[in-house]
């Protein structure tokens, strides 16, 4: 969202009865004339419409004269596109923007376009050195799009640098898009080098302790951290040694949320033990669900909530090892009322007493996630393409067997509509499922000591 609020007048938003498909220049002529028709235009609206190239190439016509454009919002134009549309599309609208000097915000959302869709974006990334928020979520780049456009930010950063100019960006969004640990230490350089950067969300992109470990040690040269979202990715004992380190380089850190990042006992320990040495007064909202803390790890929130924490007036801890009884969670309920926000505690109707975690298995995890990471870079290096790349789909690629080792926590329904739909039953897949499949429950066997027989049980369950 823009910082200022636009005058009505000068707002352009692209919309007919229903979902507008507009393919040649004819088609997008009426819309076209009423943008030219607008002096001084501020934001344009595409989203929810479908645009071909050609209506895209006349729609950059007419931008390119609208140099007083501050909000670009492209998200979701492309539903129904072929992926060989889209290239010269979006090449022709971020090229029309490339020289305008007040464009704060670049919205590409939900555009579907991949990595082979990112070049077109280096021009204007590398070169418009006015935007201050880039919202890029929910676009399968995956590592090689990542990487493209983590390395155009980078670039874009050196060139302030060399003419002494500081960076504005401050605001990056590109969540949902696997961007895994393949393309993580691209994006640690492209934050380390925008120093300016206040909120950075990356949640939902498969990456796991490595990448943490990378994406926070560029954001510690980020002291205006305001805002930092790596849910729904893989911390475990690496990750949340590297997050507790980074936490005293952002004094100004209100929201942290590492929800579902697998801290474990030992991982929310010392996160804890890091916010409670108060260099982190300004936090407002901690969110904490579902990394299988256990009591240990509670008290020690509890603990840093009473010392340090009294701005903290959202706190979500729901999904963890504990019940709602326990002394831990009292503790943290009296902590929050004590400094009169004991209303932020979010619901707790998830929480799991049953639950145990063996933390050595931060330990296997580790190990065997070094071990494959380094394996993936060998292949990539030499041209060979990884179950990630090009051999397994979005859904293939995802893990299904959940060990039972444990009891997990069922998540409210609101998140379990953000993950993929269950996969197939073993008899319907095919070869390569089925072995990428045995795979990973080798590996789940090695890591997890599971007995042969757990995991013959779990596959006669899946044919029946």
């Amino acid at each position: 969202m823009s910082e200022a609020v636009a005058d009505e007048s000068k707002i352009f938003r692209l919309k007919g009865e229903k979902q507008l498909k507009l393919s040649t220049a004819e088609d997008a002529a009426p819309y076209v004339a009423q943008i030219e028709a607008i002096d001084g235009l501020q934001e344009v609206h595409f989203g929810g419409n479908s645009l071909g190239t050609a209506a895209c190439v006349a729609f950059a016509e007419v931008l390119k004269t609208k140099t007083t454009l501050r909000v670009a919002d492209f998200a979701d134009i492309f539903t129904g596109r072929l992926i060989d549309e889209i290239p010269d599309a979006l090449r022709a609208l971020c090229n029309a923007l490339l020289h305008h000097e007040h464009l704060d915000e670049l919205d590409l959302s939900d555009n579907a376009f991949g990595g082979r869709s990112a070049e077109p974006m280096v021009e204007l990334l590398s070169n418009n050195h006015s935007i201050k928020v880039l919202k890029l979520n929910n676009n399968g780049l995956g590592i090689d799009g990542g990487r493209i456009v983590s390395g155009a930010l980078t670039v874009a950063a050196k060139k302030l640098a060399d003419s002494g100019i500081q960076s504005q960006l401050h605001t990056v969004i590109c969540g949902r898009n696997r961007l895994e640990n393949g393309s993580a230490p691209q994006w640690a350089e492209a934050f380390a080098a925008h120093k300016t950067l206040r909120v950075v969300r990356m949640y939902q992109n498969g990456i796991r302790m490595e990448g943490i470990q990378a994406i926070v040690a560029g954001l510690r040269e980020c002291k205006d951290l305001e805002w930092l979202d790596l849910g729904d990715n893989t911390a475990t004992l690496k990750g949340s040694i590297a997050i507790a380190t980074s936490l005293p380089s952002w004094p100004k850190l209100q929201t942290l949320d590492l929800t579902d990042c697998l801290l474990r006992p030992r991982g929310g320990v010392l996160v804890a033990n890091a916010l409670a040495k108060g260099h982190n007064t300004e936090l407002k909202k901690l969110q904490l669900g579902y990394c299988e803390l256990d009591s240990k790890a509670l008290s020690a929130l509890a603990k840093a909530i009473t010392l340090q924490l009294s701005n903290l007036t959202r706190l979500e801890i729901n999904g963890n090892f504990a019940d709602e009884e326990d002394d831990c969670i009292e503790a943290i309920k009296s902590a929050l009322e004590e400094h009169g926000h004991l209303d932020g505690l979010d619901d707790l109707d998830d929480l799991d007493p049953e639950g145990e975690i063996d933390d050595s298995e931060d330990e296997a995890s580790d190990e065997e996630s070094g071990e494959n990471e380094e394996k993936e870079t060998g292949a990539v290096a030499a041209g060979v393409p990884t179950a990630d790349q090009d051999t397994v789909s979005p859904e293939r690629s995802t893990i299904w067997y959940t060990p039972q080792k444990k009891k997990l926590p069922n998540r409210p329904s609101s998140q379990k509509a953000e993950r993929l739909s269950s996969p197939p039953p073993l008899s319907s897949q095919s070869p390569t499922q089925r072995s990428l499949k045995a795979q990973q429950e080798f590996r789940t066997f090695r890591n997890r000591k599971l007995c042969p027989h757990q995991v013959l049980q779990n596959r006669k369950f899946q044919r029946s």
